[in-house]
């Protein structure tokens, strides 16, 4: 998510145009989603990847929110409805105990469980920049799934290269070994003028030393049409201040939803740049670590500090996660 002075116009630019639009909104009904968009990794790159992110270049990575202007976008368009289906839950690996305290505006995560494994920063290449963002890795049928956000995939008709998936970081240490992407992908909404409702994406990551991702870090679940106002975790690594990107942080409380320019889940959360694609989940439980992930950290507006949107899982994220299990 971006907050820096040049992410929004005035809030009276913004009111005025909040009344000359009509916002997104959730649909139960229309045709079909389409089908997402992808790009895949040639062999030779994805083993190029992971040897170019040591240390130190994870480390000095510039937050991916700091070289775009996703509030801006927000306010340029409504963007389109949100087709809304039935509702869909896919438990996470293991089991849950349903422990959960609430709620919580940003800090250092020391709960444990297995959050601290399935999530994760993401590093590529934006032209030759090097930036990051965060990700989640998901109960999925071929055990390789990731999901973050659509721009930290492709931004303004460009897939971000070198593009590797660093689960349980901490401290420039990458616990679990980084995972290069054979695929990428995102809805084909952000792809065609990057809608902000549709700001969701995914990869697909090659086996590690013969070993598939969940085998090793384990799955979220996910849930798909689910409700607004409802109590959410949300997780990331931001890295810009007061944050450095070196720790997992979240927030937890009621959600709300946006009714400006977006049809998108907020939350009070001071989360800052480098966070973006970070989960967010229903159903979570302190004690194991495990959720329903339902969203992903996606923007803010400069007007409303310490507040997080994420996208709403309708049909369309439900396609772009069943095409990416796929994979």
């Amino acid at each position: 998510m971006r907050r820096g002075a040049g992410a929004l116009m005035a809030v009276g630019a913004l009111l005025g145009l909040a009344l000359q639009t009509t916002p997104a909104s959730a649909d139960s009904g229309g045709a079909p989603p389409a089908s997402p968009v992808s790009q895949t990794v040639a062999e030779s790159a994805q083993a190029r990847a992971a040897g170019v992110w040591t240390a130190d270049r994870m480390r000095a990575a510039t937050p991916v929110e700091d070289l775009l202007d996703l509030g801006a976008r927000a306010v340029q368009r409504a963007g389109q409805a949100v087709p809304r289906g039935e509702e869909l839950t896919v438990p996470p690996l293991g089991s849950q105990d349903g422990a959960k305290a609430l709620p919580e505006a940003g800090g250092p995560w020391s709960g444990g469980g297995d959050v601290e494994k399935t999530t994760g920063r993401v590093f590529f290449k934006m032209g030759d920049r090097d930036a990051s963002c965060s990700g989640d890795a998901v109960t999925s049928d071929n055990g390789s799934t990731v999901i973050t956000a659509g721009h930290c995939v492709k931004y303004q008709g460009a897939w971000h290269t070198d593009w590797v998936f660093v689960p349980g970081y901490h401290d420039g240490e990458a616990p679990h070994g980084k995972w290069a992407a054979a695929e990428t992908l995102t809805t084909p909404q952000w792809e065609a003028d990057e809608d902000m409702n549709f700001d969701v994406g995914a990869a697909v990551v090659d086996p590690l030393d013969g070993k598939k991702l969940t085998d090793v870090v384990g799955g979220q679940g996910l849930s798909f049409n689910a409700d607004y106002n409802t109590e959410m975790y949300s997780f990331g690594f931001p890295a810009a201040d007061p944050y450095d990107g070196e720790k997992l942080i979240y927030c937890s409380g009621t959600t709300f939803q946006d009714v400006l320019l977006t049809k998108d889940h907020g939350l009070s959360c001071n989360m800052t740049g480098g966070s973006s694609g970070g989960p967010w989940f229903t159903e979570f439980d302190e004690k194991t670590g495990k959720g329903l992930q339902s969203s992903v950290n996606s923007f803010g507006y400069t007007f409303l500090p310490d507040t997080m949107f994420g996208p709403y899982f309708g049909e369309d994220a439900k396609t772009l996660y069943e095409t990416a299990q796929a994979g």
